[in-house]
């Protein structure tokens, strides 16, 4: 299994990068290296995360900056005290609520162990999570990628970086998941710096 990023290991692999890749080489001479963005692995990251699905990130910020003012500490039982119209004054939508009390649930019953992820490969982390409502392949990847720092992920559901390669690369039109996937293969086995480099130029020029 990959040893997680770090911030010297995320240099040499935007190094390895920016020499494979005359796009991702432009980014990084014009914006430089982009930030590790690494997160706390556990139960308010995960949540942070599922915040930020389909929505912008200052929106989710805002929602759980609200939660942690709400709950004093975002843990499993202290979310589950909360009624619904409590987290929905807070920002989550009535899916998102039911999802977060999924979460809940299955680490307070001992049905998921987000503390053991560190010990398994992608796959199987990826399955573990997706066993639970309203986590599906975009929120496990982007848990895989910022809070276990893996170093090959690819979430080719994300719209930013969507956005990003069809800036970078100049195509005319916004490439699809599966495209996106395609073109990531030629980043391996460094994908998730690819994407963090992609992220960089995307806010840098929003």
């Amino acid at each position: 299994m990959a040893q997680p990023l770090n911030e010297t290991t995320l240099l040499q692999a935007v190094q390895v990068l920016a020499a494979r890749d005359g796009h991702l080489a432009g980014i990084v001479a014009r914006f430089g290296p982009p930030p590790l963005w690494a997160r706390e692995p556990g139960f308010a990251t995960l949540v942070h995360i599922i915040l930020e699905q389909q929505v912008s990130l200052a929106s989710a910020r805002a929602a759980y900056q609200k939660l942690v003012e709400a709950t004093g500490s975002v843990t499993p039982a202290r979310l589950l005290e909360l009624s619904d119209a409590e987290l929905k004054s807070v920002g989550f939508s009535r899916q998102k609520t039911a999802y977060a009390r999924s979460l809940a649930a299955a680490l307070l019953d001992a049905r998921l162990d987000l503390s053991q992820l560190s010990d398994l490969d992608d796959h199987q982390v990826r399955a573990q999570l997706m066993s639970i409502k309203g986590i599906g392949p975009w929120t496990a990847d982007i848990y895989l990628l910022m809070a276990l720092g893996r170093p090959d992920i690819w979430p080719s559901g994300d719209l930013a970086l969507a956005a990003a390669v069809q800036r970078a690369k100049g195509l005319a039109t916004r490439p699809s998941s599966a495209e996106l996937l395609e073109i990531s293969l030629t980043w391996q086995p460094w994908r998730a710096v690819a994407a963090r480099i992609l992220w960089h130029f995307y806010l840098s020029t929003v």
